[in-house]
């Protein structure tokens, strides 16, 4: 079997309620839909998430040009698409950082794989390990009355942990913030709070020396993405457990954090990792270090949410963490998905999300048909599709 041509198709779908996180308004996810044909009529889907300049540095334009320009043509066509692991190592070698595009890449392969062979994604990856993913929920930033009533809202539908974003004005107003919702819920409740590396060393001394009061679960990703030595140091100065998300990207990112023992656990997303197979390499140096893990997601449709679905029921480490890959819910606004209005998400059969717990497919490969006339009516304004073969 033979990859005979593959598809970029950029895609904008709106969001019901926009999402507020430091120095950005989301009011849409620009993403990459990927579709990867055989010449058994076998076909590969994949969708990138929301892309952002400031979290992976990718857009839907430079990861559908370097698909169509650079991986397509020299490493997929031709290949054969069950060769997962060595079309993930020459994608290493011909192709620096670009994560996100390799990732999409890497779930599409995994969605061919378990078509060809007729299993839903988990089974590649290693058999189910539990039945679902418990999952977090991400507060929108906004004044304390009204993440107070979203965070009511959530533990209502039975989310076990609950995140707040910063952001929404001064740091003096993230604190109030932080009071307010923990006032409000109560001290059983697991509480947490992302700066998205927005802070400098000192704000965030300063900010999360009043924030240990509160009795937070961990602070996420405190200081830039560069400053490893700084969230050491800030670790050491701090009650509230520091967590790293966009710190911990590349396997030799981990092993610094490791080193220096910057961190108290981290996040992964499977885009910032590169895919299933680097996510698995990933999780592997996470569990030889024995630092829990909580898997976040781009903000996607129900194919995005897919590959986070099969690899935290599939491996055991993942699997006692929560998972916050919740995007499709964030997108239309909803706490289940069976609340989704019909025809509204990219894929036709969403992975069912019911009482704060994220259900993989079961059919083969990630399980999911595509809303062909969604596709066609989202397709990005001005974006072209990218198509490499034949």
């Amino acid at each position: 079997m033979k990859i005979t041509r593959v598809e970029c198709l950029p895609i904008s779908t709106p969001m019901r309620k926009p999402m507020v996180m430091p120095n950005t308004r989301i009011t849409q996810i620009d993403s990459l839909l990927v579709k990867i044909h055989t010449d058994a009529g076998i076909v590969g889907v994949a969708d990138s998430g929301d892309t952002s300049s400031w979290y992976r540095g990718e857009m839907q334009e430079t990861m559908a040009t370097m698909i169509a320009d650079v991986i397509a043509p020299k490493i997929l066509i031709g290949e054969d698409p069950r060769n997962i692991e060595r079309i993930v190592g020459r994608m290493d070698l011909l192709v620096r950082d670009n994560n996100q595009a390799k990732a999409t890449i890497d779930f599409a392969l995994h969605d061919l794989k378990g078509k060809i062979m007729e299993v839903p994604v988990y089974q590649l990856l290693g058999g189910r390990t539990v039945e679902a993913a418990d999952m977090g929920w991400v507060l929108s930033s906004d004044v304390p009355a009204k993440v107070v009533a979203e965070a009511h809202e959530a533990l209502k539908q039975g989310f076990k942990l609950l995140k707040m974003k910063t952001g929404h004005g001064t740091l003096d107003d993230d604190i109030e913030m932080v009071a307010a919702v923990r006032k409000a819920v109560g001290d059983s409740v697991r509480l947490s709070i992302d700066a998205n590396g927005f802070w400098t060393y000192e704000q965030a001394l300063r900010t999360i020396r009043v924030l240990d009061r509160y009795d937070l679960e961990l602070i996420e990703q405190p200081l830039p993405h560069w400053d490893i030595e700084g969230m050491a140091r800030l670790r050491q100065q701090v009650r509230t457990p520091i967590y790293a998300d966009e710190s911990a990207q590349e396997l030799h990112h981990l092993k610094e954090i490791i080193d220096r023992r910057a961190a108290d656990g981290l996040f992964i997303k499977t885009q910032k990792a590169g895919g299933l197979v680097r996510s698995k390499r990933w999780l592997t140096m996470a569990r030889l270090s024995g630092l829990p893990v909580m898997c976040g997601c781009m903000i996607g449709s129900g194919l995005e949410t897919s590959p986070a679905a099969h690899l935290w029921v599939s491996d055991q480490w993942a699997s006692q963490y929560l998972n916050e890959s919740t995007g499709p819910l964030t997108i239309h606004g909803v706490w289940n998905t069976a609340d989704i209005p019909a025809g509204a998400d990219l894929a036709l059969n969403v992975p069912r999300m019911e009482r704060a717990r994220l259900y993989p497919n079961e059919g083969p490969g990630f399980g999911i048909e595509l809303n062909e006339d969604f596709i066609e009516r989202n397709a990005t304004p001005g974006k072209a599709r990218r198509v490499v073969g034949v």
